[in-house]
């Protein structure tokens, strides 16, 4: 799918101008990286009838037939079916995991969908499946066309942060800018993403922000508001997701009782704010 000067120009209006410095607009490229054209093909002639026959690229063999229905209607073109199964994939959710399937799906979903209005019904899952490519483009996938490229990684980030406003994407933008990955090292707009993320309550990015804050880390000591973020991100964490209750320990265990009550009424406010 050719990225349009219609989409630089929207994420130029949302404050990405780095997308647009850097989004390949000639030659047309796909978001998978490939050119325009050398997509799956979603259909094949059936000779018996002549007609358009939808065919699963390498049906499972045994697949129940829930799975062999999803397959079907990605293959017609459903962005929540192609979706789920590159979820299912990368995941290895009932299906052998398998990266580069995943990737596949994926890049069908950003491909057909990226101009889709942000408060499509879909709007949701066009955006995780830019995050998903992303991260991909991070790390590569092994023994794959699919390489290291933290530039493309910071462009799927950028126009699902912009665009669609996904926190996930913002926070990884944010720690892509603040690390100087893929792109000049820039703190002020990674803690710009860092915070809109954090107040969407993405608890990862709460967790870094707070820790900022805390500890004076590229902004202001602000001790009682770090102590809030790392409270929320404790409670929202996973339990492999150590690093989190590390840091809301570390900071506990460092702050007076002042910073403590003070923490307790700014969480008590964010819960109201919420509920408002």
């Amino acid at each position: 799918m050719r990225i349009s000067k219609r989409i630089v120009g929207i994420a130029l209006m949302l404050g990405a101008t780095v997308v647009a410095t850097q989004w390949p607009l000639e030659p047309a490229r796909a978001f998978d990286g490939t050119a325009v054209g050398e997509d799956l093909p979603i259909a094949v002639l059936s000779p018996q009838s002549g007609t358009k026959k939808l065919v699963p690229p390498n049906p499972i063999p045994n697949a129940p037939a829930s799975l062999t229905a999803l397959q079907y209607q990605a293959e017609g073109g459903h962005p929540v079916a192609q979706w789920k199964l590159g979820r299912m994939y990368a995941n290895g959710d009932g299906v052998t995991q398998d990266d580069l399937r995943a990737f596949e799906y994926f890049s069908r979903v950003a491909n057909a969908h990226a101009e889709d209005s942000p408060t499509a019904p879909q709007a949701a899952i066009v955006a995780n499946a830019f995050v998903s490519l992303g991260r991909y483009y991070l790390d590569g996938i092994p023994n794959t066309k699919i390489k290291a490229d933290a530039a493309r990684a910071r462009e799927m980030f950028s126009y699902a942060a912009s665009y669609f406003g996904n926190a996930d994407a913002q926070y990884d933008l944010a720690r892509l800018y603040l690390k100087g990955v893929g792109t000049p090292r820039d703190t002020k707009y990674g803690v710009r993403w860092l915070g809109l993320a954090a107040q969407k309550g993405q608890h990862q990015a709460q967790a870094m922000l707070g820790q900022m804050l805390f500890n004076g880390e590229h902004l202001p000591r602000q001790a009682a508001r770090g102590l809030m973020w790392l409270t929320l991100a404790r409670d929202s964490a996973a339990p492999d997701e150590v690093w989190i209750k590390d840091s809301y320990a570390k900071a506990i265990s460092k702050a007076s009782e002042d910073d403590r009550a003070m923490a307790l009424q700014l969480l008590e406010g964010w819960v109201q704010g919420r509920k408002d």
